[in-house]
């Protein structure tokens, strides 16, 4: 004799309860995993750093468990765009590789009115920030501070290098670094024509208009001039063409041949649309002294250093950022730094 089944509204019932259940609990699971990948070891301060004329919120982070310190200190310098000192979190697994060796991190808020800025300002808004950290915070050992910068830092590291008081700075991770900015443009489009296909014709249509909004930079053309041309970007604002306008003319070239003997770390992607590192190593290889330069260029990622096909596609991106935020490099980028600093360390 079989039991007789539930009616099919307790059924449905039993089914719904079951369902919400693996709901919850996947649910639950997930978030879990978040918190758990979004955990660093660090310890992370609020500060505020005057630099350059204004007063900028920003991050230290210290190692946890290794005493008060002193601690060597990496200085963060951004590359281009609106960037808050945790560039939305994607500093973390830096920061946590840089304390793993030992190391604290101070990184800034850009200030509101960065596009009215030079490459000089943002130098001087760097040294600033190295200043704070020397005489204000004990927990800093002020002979041994450095700088990691990313793309558009390459123009203001060795400059900062080159200038800073002493003890100075001690060392330079670079990160997908440029020598020259017209060059540097002009490589970022013709890599982004070949990505998209493009075929003789349009390849040179878009090189003579380059070239034709190079002129008006090089007369100092107002914004106006350059909405009227041909070739003008209708996306691009009075801001940005004033901070081009004074920009443009960068060239890393002099200030590396000026900076004192210090270790170098390059970095760059294999996959890089928007910087020529080839043309960036073979120039740090010709100027800067015998044994300082270590070089580190990895497949498969990108201008950003992330894993390529991660960075060009918005689901995975947005889920690895989410999820596994340390999986969005490529293998042994953090490792790599890592190393760098505990060779410093080690070396004195």
């Amino acid at each position: 004799m079989t039991e007789p089944r539930p009616p099919a509204p307790a059924r449905r019932l039993r089914r719904a309860l079951l369902s919400g259940l693996l709901a919850l609990t996947t649910a639950l699971l997930l978030a879990a995993v978040v918190v758990w990948q979004q955990d660093y070891d660090l310890h992370e301060e609020r500060v505020t750093v005057p630099a350059a004329g204004h007063d900028l919120p920003g991050v230290l982070a210290t190692p946890t468990g290794r005493g008060p310190g002193p601690f060597p200190l990496v200085v963060l310098v951004h590359g281009d765009g609106e960037v808050d000192a945790t560039h939305d979190g994607f500093y973390r697994p830096y920061w946590e590789a840089f304390a793993r060796a030992g190391y604290a991190s101070l990184s800034l808020d850009k200030p509101a009115d960065w596009l009215g800025q030079t490459m000089d300002d943002r130098a001087r808004e760097t040294t600033d920030a190295l200043a704070w950290a020397a005489r204000t915070r004990p927990e800093i050992d002020p002979a041994r501070i450095g700088l990691w910068g990313a793309s558009q830092a390459g123009w203001v590291m060795p400059k900062v290098v080159a200038r800073a008081p002493a003890p100075g700075v001690r060392f330079v991770i670079a990160v997908g670094t440029a020598v020259n900015w017209e060059r540097q443009g002009e490589y970022n489009l013709r890599a982004e024509l070949r990505a998209a296909g493009a075929d003789a014709g349009r390849t040179a249509a878009a090189l003579r208009a380059r070239e034709a909004t190079l002129a008006l930079l090089r007369r100092g053309a107002a914004y106006e001039e350059y909405r009227a041309s041909p070739g003008a970007d209708p996306e691009l604002t009075a801001q940005r063409w004033t901070f081009i306008s004074r920009n443009h003319t960068a060239d890393v070239t002099a200030d590396l041949r000026a900076m004192p003997p210090v270790p170098v770390l390059l970095i760059s992607g294999a996959d890089d649309r928007n910087v020529d590192g080839a043309e960036t190593e073979a120039l740090h290889r010709s100027v800067l002294a015998p044994g300082t330069l270590t070089v580190r260029r990895y497949p498969g990622a990108t201008h950003a250093l992330l894993r390529t096909e991660v960075e060009r596609s918005s689901w995975r991106l947005a889920l690895t950022a989410v999820f596994a935020p340390r999986a969005l490099f490529p293998p042994g980028l953090l490792a790599d730094q890592e190393r760098f600093l505990r060779e410093l360390s080690r070396s004195g």
